[in-house]
């Protein structure tokens, strides 16, 4: 008996066999004729329009004007009039130094120069009695009175060069004294009292003194050139630094470069920053958002239709029922909008969502058009 069920079972078991296999394809292939008549491509009209986007860029902030102070001629500090933090105004005295060598030098100029003045007017005065004389005929030769002349106006000579002299040693005592060139806040301080210091390389490697302008500030932005044509002057950018994250500041640019730094590949753009309140601190680093708004209408299509493969930058157009891959450049870009270049024209059906599976010249069944 079970010798019999055994034999009836392994009878039965190669025709269940075939029925499945016979049954497998068919449905199969009936599935796979459902997936294709569901199966639709979207797709988009191609319009033309503008594309507002913003770029946040790093900046930096400097300050207005920026000077290191040195002293002008070889010298001691005498005093110090001024600490770092002092604000101070323009022409306000800063420090005083002492030379004993210029007080001399001084002394020695004035002595030459009242030496030659009265060389000068006794000259003068001679030229001018023989002047007198001469008027009386037969009384003074007219060479006499030629030479008389060439000695006053060579002593005058000697006089206006002893008077140089004076004002150029007068004009280094002046130096001892350093003074502000503008308004501003010091920001460094490097000697004390007694130092030597002198220009730079010669007495001093330090400046004495850093002055900075911080009632206003410059807001100093390298723009990509990809960008650049974007920026005009007067704009108006926003920014915010660390320090208050949560307080924006706004800004005009006033300044561009007009050129491309050759290592960035960027240009250089300046926007003064009015800082009274002092706020805002040179050397802070800002986040900068500058607004793109383009002035012409260009293409703009959804960022998921371009299709990035090895052989370039594409988009998928589908024209007579087959697709076609059509070779663009890229401009501005936001979260889900891009801005493209190429060989199109408005009202052109473009597939979606772009793949490589979706080859160049594929017949397409059909399509849903749909709206970006």
């Amino acid at each position: 008996m079970n010798i019999n069920r055994i034999i009836t079972l392994c009878c039965f078991s190669p025709i269940v066999c075939i029925f499945a296999k016979c049954a497998s394809p068919s449905n199969s292939a009936e599935k796979a004729r459902d997936d294709s008549n569901t199966a639709v491509i979207e797709t988009f009209q191609l319009t033309k329009g503008q594309l507002v986007s913003v770029i946040r860029i790093p900046g930096e902030l400097i300050a207005y004007q920026q000077v290191d102070i040195y002293a002008k001629v070889n010298s001691f500090v005498k005093r110090l009039y001024v600490d770092v933090g002092s604000e101070v105004k323009a022409g306000q005295l800063l420090a005083a130094m002492e030379a004993p060598e210029i007080t001399s030098q001084l002394s020695g100029a004035a002595s030459r120069l009242k030496s030659q003045e009265a060389v000068y007017l006794a000259s003068k005065a001679t030229y001018d009695r023989l002047l007198e004389t001469s008027k009386t005929p037969g009384t003074v030769s007219q060479n006499d009175l030629d030479l008389a002349l060439a000695k006053q106006n060579s002593d005058l000579a000697q006089f206006e060069a002893a008077k140089a002299a004076y004002k150029e040693v007068d004009d280094n005592k002046n130096y001892l004294e350093i003074r502000a060139p503008f308004a501003g806040i010091i920001t460094g301080r490097n000697v004390s009292s007694g130092a030597y210091v002198g220009p730079s390389g010669k007495g001093s490697e330090l400046p004495i003194f850093t002055l900075q302008e911080q009632d206003k500030l410059r807001l100093v932005v390298s723009v990509p050139e990809l960008y650049s044509s974007y920026l005009k002057k007067q704009h108006e950018v926003s920014f915010t630094v660390k320090a208050l994250p949560h307080k924006p500041f706004t800004a005009k640019v006033n300044r561009l470069a007009g050129a491309l730094d050759t290592r960035l590949r960027a240009q250089r753009v300046e926007m003064d920053v009015n800082n009274t309140d002092k706020q805002l601190l040179p050397g802070m680093i800002t986040e900068v958002d500058i607004p793109l708004n383009g002035q012409d209408e260009t293409f703009i299509v959804p960022s998921e239709s371009i299709l990035e493969s090895t052989m370039g930058t594409y988009i998928i157009k589908v024209e007579h029922d087959s697709t076609k891959w059509v070779p663009i450049k890229l401009g501005r870009q936001t979260d889900d909008k891009t801005e493209i270049y190429g060989n199109l024209n408005e009202n052109e059906q473009m597939i979606k969502l772009a793949s490589e599976e979706i080859r160049d010249q594929s017949p397409v069944a059909g399509t849903l058009n749909i709206s970006q």
